[in-house]
């Protein structure tokens, strides 16, 4: 038996242990890299439309993309003050932009809508100002505000100017309290991992890439890597992403969205089962 296939029947076991299944303890990781994907694909193809529709691109300040149950909106604001939201793009779930509703009228913030854009504008005052951020070249930083269960955050991507590449790294979270005063920030992963997809390897196509964490990202795969692969995993052609902790292996299916946590010490335990049977598979076909 090969070890990929040890692998699948090993995670489907590890599904059925409940609670203490590591891949149960990272299920709100991978809800919020889906929160951050739905807001992210709103902002996509939001800002197309607007910009077909909204012909004063003088007056446009930014926007900022946010969700309410099978609804995600990309607003955009003036930059003339008292500003205002001057394009609203809905989606459903589909993100089809044929059923995607456009209005540009003029309008005051919604409630979530003031807070989502405060703590934005305070986020882009802080990467201005501090020395915690990095941009790389061929790249920009891309804001994602989430307000959810009481919590105030912001996510900061890098994301490429050129095609060709997905980028892992240089992320960042930035923590609010209910005041909207930043009450926490850091750095998610310690450096910036692109990588290049559409090439072959030996004339063969690559269907599964990897990255590793070190220990102050975190034994999971962030939520941050789940977007990133989400938004970029119907371009690159993968079956499969690895993210390689010292305590899991964290499989990401890129057809099904789903993820598997597999401990490592079982991994390990079935590499030394691999190579016991090898041993004696050698010796009782030895004359």
């Amino acid at each position: 038996m090969n070890k990929l296939l040890i692998i699948v029947l090993l995670a489907f076991c590890l599904n059925s242990f409940g609670q203490n299944n590591p891949t149960e303890k990272a299920k709100p990781i991978v809800e919020e890299g889906k929160r951050m994907y739905r807001s992210e694909m709103a902002s996509w193809y939001g800002t197309d439309l607007f910009l077909e529709s909204y012909k004063n691109r003088e007056n446009i300040g930014g926007y900022f993309s946010y969700s309410e149950n099978d609804t995600s909106r990309c607003i955009f604001f003036s930059k003339e003050e008292p500003v205002k939201v001057i394009g609203t793009i809905s989606f459903d779930s589909t993100y089809n932009v044929k059923s995607a509703i456009v209005d540009i009228e003029e309008r005051d913030f919604k409630l979530i809508e003031n807070d989502l854009f405060d703590i934005r504008n305070k986020t882009l005052i802080l990467i201005q100002n501090d020395t915690l951020f990095k941009v790389y070249q061929n790249t920009n930083l891309n804001l994602i505000p989430l307000i959810y269960n009481g919590k105030k955050k912001v996510y900061v991507l890098t994301g490429p100017t050129k095609s060709g590449v997905v980028i892992f790294g240089n992320d960042y979270l930035i923590e609010f309290n209910d005041e909207n005063e930043i009450v926490s920030k850091r750095q998610l992963h310690k450096n910036i991992i692109p990588i290049e997809y559409g090439n072959t390897v030996d004339s063969e196509e690559v269907v599964g890439t990897m990255h590793s964490h070190l220990p102050e990202t975190g034994d999971f795969i962030t939520s941050t890597d789940i977007c990133t692969l989400m938004l970029y995993g119907k371009f690159t052609g993968w079956k499969t992403h690895n993210v390689v902790s010292k305590k899991y292996l964290n499989i990401w299916n890129c057809e099904t969205n789903t993820l598997t946590v597999i401990p490592m010490d079982t991994i390990d335990k079935i590499n030394k089962d691999q190579k016991k049977r090898q041993n004696k598979e050698k010796k009782s076909g030895s004359h």
